[in-house]
């Protein structure tokens, strides 16, 4: 029996929630964790939404493909693929056995504007989607379960931030990212207890009251091991 190799990729970002997309009613307005999805026009499974991804190219690396089939599907083009897992089963496709290599990052907002949206791509809530063609539901929910161990001890979440941030701003992705309020107070602690965390001189300029500081991380910590920023083939 042959086997068939393919690539999919996750693509992880913070977008505003849109009415409808939650699995609990929540403010239009409210940051959630967001996947890019493309709509599959042909069978198996046509009509279903599906990781941006392809068959296995002999010409090219498989970070190579990831790269250029999202980017046909989506223009996103992040900075780095990491690799995150082959999944393998038996049964995961009507086509045959198929092994599918599995890439994600993590992009801010504004990179992922960049992407191309319309009937046949659109951004999901990653905690609120439908059923997917293949075992991408799956897929996803693996990535989902490999974002938040990390978070919880390294330095990912920088992947969603610029340069600089306010304490205010990490302590919303740590909430979006977990799906949980988190006290300010202890948050605080815990981030100026933290040697991968650097407050700067600077502070946010224009508001009426105290002007927050403005932190960054320490860039010689590195992400994670095997992080999604990893630049890793």
């Amino acid at each position: 029996m042959s086997i068939e190799l393919a690539v999919s990729t996750v693509i992880f970002a913070l977008r505003p929630a849109v009415a409808g997309e939650e699995a609990v009613e929540q403010a239009v307005d409210r940051m959630v964790l967001s996947i890019p999805l493309v709509r599959r026009t042909r069978e198996p499974f046509n009509g279903r939404w599906a990781l941006p991804g392809g068959w296995a190219d002999e010409a090219e690396s498989l970070a190579d493909t990831a790269a250029r089939k999202l980017f046909e599907t989506t223009e996103l083009s992040p900075a780095y693929l990491e690799q995150l897992y082959a999944f393998g089963d038996l049964e995961r496709s009507p086509f045959g056995r198929v092994v599918s290599v599995v890439y994600w990052a993590l992009v801010r907002e504004e990179q992922a504007q960049l992407a191309a949206e319309g009937v046949n791509v659109r951004w999901f809530a990653a905690d609120d989607l439908p059923e997917l063609a293949f075992d991408h539901n799956r897929i996803i929910e693996y990535a989902l379960w490999r974002l938040r161990n990390k978070l919880e001890y390294s330095r990912i979440a920088h992947a969603f931030l610029g340069e600089t941030f306010t304490l205010s701003e990490l302590r919303q992705v740590h909430e979006v990212v977990l799906c949980k309020p988190l006290d300010p107070a202890n948050f605080r602690r815990q981030v100026e207890a933290s040697p991968g965390i650097v407050p700067t001189d600077q502070h946010v300029t224009g508001g009426r009251h105290r002007p927050p500081r403005l932190y960054r991380y320490d860039t010689s910590v590195e992400l994670a091991d095997n992080g999604p920023l990893a630049n890793r083939t």
